[in-house]
């Protein structure tokens, strides 16, 4: 490039111009011969390089090359050739122009840097897309490191782009970076607390892609679809987006239903309150009437009991009555839910089925049914509570009892009438 600078040089004195004008064209003119010969040396290396490399990702077996050929990482190092060259040439203007070869070795520098980082965020951005592949991947993500390793790398490029712009030593820019680390902290607050949440929910495997979660102070319910360094991206039921900092999954209350998903059932707990008053022993009428219901005997093991053991008048009711001892009609409706519940081919007959009576209120005693759904989809779920509690409320007055609920306006004007 020398040669040509020189010659470029001699012909515009020959033709009148001033030597630091002739000493600038010159070196304008040759700066933009060194760009053009960059240019075709890096597009005839690249044009071979990705031929060759694209025959031989054809022929092998692993998946790790065609990701990083697919993702241009070894693109983007054919880059270098033209960096090099610039880098190398940058010397043509000799003595007249003692600060051009600063200059052009520091735009060469720069864009062998880009060229540097392009490809180191690309081969991650392949790492990670490789590292999906693996059966473990789903439970311990790992972009939120290659975030982390992104930003690491964008700010050492910053530092080193700086350093060549006021051409001082890189390291003597980090020294000088102690005074600001109060200002970095609070610039990256979240990336960094971000990035420590992260390495708890994969510790501890608390959270990942694809769990149902529920974090009430953000009101959130739903999927999860994404984990980054400093974002969590939830689908909720509604089908809407809601955007949480990673690190409130490790500071606030979550719930995670994935232990619910992956024991098979999913539970169904409410209650009924049953109005006291309406609570009393049972007489043969009842139970003739009682015994007509569906598998009433089944579900309440009556069978054990002979027919005129049964008095109308409570107080003599027979001492051998053992298994309901003086039945009320209460205790014969929780017998008969306990058998319900068992019986229903939709409730799991391997978990937990419980009904039980819980403390009575000013609002009644509460009847509380505790069984697991075989069904995990919200549809089925909502439908097999439906039934259950649209039984209960049916076959409630059978037993003579009745549902607490506060008086209404209704009640109040047909006590008037």
């Amino acid at each position: 490039m020398s040669v040509f600078y020189d010659y470029l040089k001699e012909f515009l004195l020959s033709n009148g111009l001033l030597t630091r004008m002739a000493i600038i064209g010159a070196a304008f003119g040759t700066f933009l011969l060194l760009i053009v010969v960059a240019s075709i040396v890096f597009l005839i290396v690249r044009m071979i390089v990705v031929k060759i490399l694209g025959r031989i990702v054809l022929r092998t077996s692993g998946i790790w090359d065609d990701t990083l050929f697919a993702h241009k990482v070894f693109h983007v190092l054919t880059h270098f050739i033209p960096a090099i060259i610039i880098y190398s040439s940058s010397g043509f203007s000799g003595d007249d122009l003692v600060w051009l070869p600063t200059l052009i070795k520091g735009v060469a520098q720069i864009y062998l840097s880009v060229a540097v980082v392009t490809a180191l965020v690309r081969f991650f951005d392949a790492g990670q897309e490789i590292y999906n592949t693996y059966p473990n991947a789903k439970d311990h993500p790992i972009k939120g490191y290659i975030q982390l390793m992104k930003i690491l790398v964008y700010f050492f490029w910053a530092i080193f782009v700086v350093a060549v712009l006021v051409d001082k030593n890189p390291a003597s820019l980090f020294a000088g970076l102690g005074a600001l680390a109060a200002v970095l902290m609070f610039v990256f607050k979240d990336p960094i607390l971000g990035f420590v949440a992260s390495i708890q929910l994969a510790a501890n495997n608390m959270v990942k892609p694809g769990d149902w979660i529920t974090v009430p102070k953000f009101d959130v319910d739903g999927t999860v679809y994404d984990i980054s360094l400093t974002t969590v991206k939830i689908q909720n039921w509604d089908k809407t987006i809601t955007t949480i900092p990673t690190y409130a999954l490790v500071s606030e209350s979550v719930t995670n239903w994935i232990g619910m998903i992956e024991s098979g059932g999913r539970r169904i707990q409410r209650s009924v309150n049953i109005d006291i008053s309406s609570i009393h022993l049972c007489d043969k009428p009842l139970l003739d009437r009682l015994k007509g219901l569906p598998r009433f005997n089944e579900f309440t093991g009556l069978e054990m009991y002979k027919e005129g053991e049964y008095q109308v008048d409570p107080e003599e009711v027979p001492a051998h009555m053992i298994g309901l001892n003086s039945p009320t009609n209460l205790a014969l409706f929780k017998k008969y839910l306990e058998g319900y519940c068992r019986s229903h081919p939709g409730i799991h007959e391997h978990m937990t089925q419980v009904v039980r009576f819980l403390q009575s209120t000013e609002k009644g005693l509460p009847i509380e049914v505790n069984v697991f759904c075989k069904a995990q989809q919200s549809e089925f779920y909502e439908a097999l509570q439906a039934e259950i509690f649209d039984h209960i409320f049916a076959v409630i007055p059978e037993f003579g009892l009745k549902v607490f609920q506060n008086p209404s306006g209704n009640n109040v004007l047909s006590s008037n009438i």
